[in-house]
């Protein structure tokens, strides 16, 4: 997927930040460091109920205790604060929206079921989840997306044709609907989709012809880097592996670590910094080192994905294909405010372990490719193989 990943946005669209994506490596800081427990869920549980760091995480809750003391919005006192911080990524939710935050992360979502992407100015379907309702009308990847509700999308950035899709600005839950404007070839159409909850497998495993497997990791949830080493292990013996992060827009840092495991001897996977302070991440030893891998990638491979597309290029595990990735190598850190709501600012950013920044820049691949991406990753295999 080229742009943004639609499928798992959080409803902080609605106020304002529409930059932030689910997926945008909350968990970076807290996942590695312990600063946001990382027990049965996987996610914030607890931690960013903790005492708020130092800095720009002050600087809010400050204005949210006087905000109270004046009988103000808390919540608005904060995502006023943070809107005059510059912070590309900060956000503030309110405790039901953190929770459906961390829902996401453990791989729940309202939705429709596609993902999108931007092409030439225009918003077109990348991908349709199987057995979700754009999948039952029959939308298709490649499907021209025109409106929402009678909105043109044409020009739009992805983000906010994700907040139309999913009721942002009206809290729209599951079980609403959304009429969408359809292009195939020379047939337009219109499909009214009624939202559900749905449940999303983020690691799928299929053979390609030539003893091949692709190995797509949709995100980084809980569970999903056992899920990669587990595929790496059932694959064949003497098989290629493709490893498919395309549209994958990031998620649970530890599970990438984890992911990176499967292809790694132990390591150096990534460093980051969190207010100044020096860190690393490193892989398990005793993952596999021989099998040839191609990881594809794409606009869409953002944040934990670039972490781990980063360190398989770097340490000359991968051969990388496709195009530049999104270029989101920041930290972010939540932290509890006053009435229970919670922000999300920036404290630091990651590197790979060349040192090669990643944040505003993304990473570039080793060959580019496009629609071929696929069959270009199978002759590189079969390159590697030999």
């Amino acid at each position: 997927m080229s742009g943004r990943d639609l499928f798992c946005q959080p409803r902080r669209i609605r106020r304002g930040a529409a930059l932030t994506l689910v997926f945008a490596s909350v968990l970076v800081a807290g996942a590695a460091t312990g600063n946001l427990p990382a027990a049965d869920r996987g996610t914030a549980d607890g931690g960013a109920r903790q005492a708020a760091p130092a800095g720009r995480h002050a600087d809010v809750a400050r204005a949210a205790q006087e905000a109270m003391a004046d009988g103000t919005s808390p919540m608005e006192a904060a995502q006023r604060a943070v809107s005059r911080s510059g912070d590309r990524w900060g956000a503030v939710y309110s405790p039901d929206e953190y929770e459906e935050f961390e829902d996401a992360l453990d791989g729940h979502y309202t939705g429709v079921g596609l993902w999108a992407r931007e092409r030439d100015g225009r918003i077109e379907v990348a991908r349709v989840g199987n057995g979700t309702p754009a999948a039952d009308a029959g939308i298709r990847a490649g499907d021209r997306l025109r409106s929402v509700d009678g909105e043109k999308v044409d020009g739009r950035p992805v983000t906010e044709v994700v907040s139309l899709l999913r009721g942002d600005t009206t809290g729209e839950p599951a079980g609403t609907t959304v009429r969408l404007g359809l292009e195939r070839g020379t047939r337009a159409w219109s499909e009214t989709l009624r939202r559900a909850r749905l449940s999303r497998d983020t690691v799928t495993v299929r053979e390609l012809s030539g003893r091949v497997v692709l190995i797509r990791v949709a995100a980084f949830t809980k569970g999903s880097g056992d899920e990669v080493r587990e595929a790496v292990r059932q694959a064949p013996a003497g098989a290629g592996i493709v490893l498919d992060l395309r549209g994958n827009s990031g998620g649970l840092v530890a599970e990438a670590v984890t992911a990176a495991s499967a292809f790694l001897d132990g390591g150096l996977v990534a460093t980051y910094d969190v207010e100044g302070e020096q860190r690393a991440l490193h892989a398990e030893p005793g993952g596999d080192t021989t099998r040839p891998l191609v990881a594809l990638v794409d606009g869409g491979t953002m944040s934990a994905a670039e972490l781990l597309t980063g360190a398989l290029q770097d340490r000359g595990r991968a051969v990388v294909v496709g195009s530049r990735t999104f270029g989101k190598g920041s930290v972010q850190m939540p932290a509890a405010l006053p009435d229970g709501s919670v922000a999300e600012l920036t404290v630091g950013h990651y590197r790979t372990p060349s040192g090669r920044g990643v944040d505003g820049r993304g990473l570039t691949p080793d060959l580019e490719a496009d629609e071929e991406a696929v069959r270009r990753a199978e002759t590189v295999l079969s390159g590697l193989g030999r």
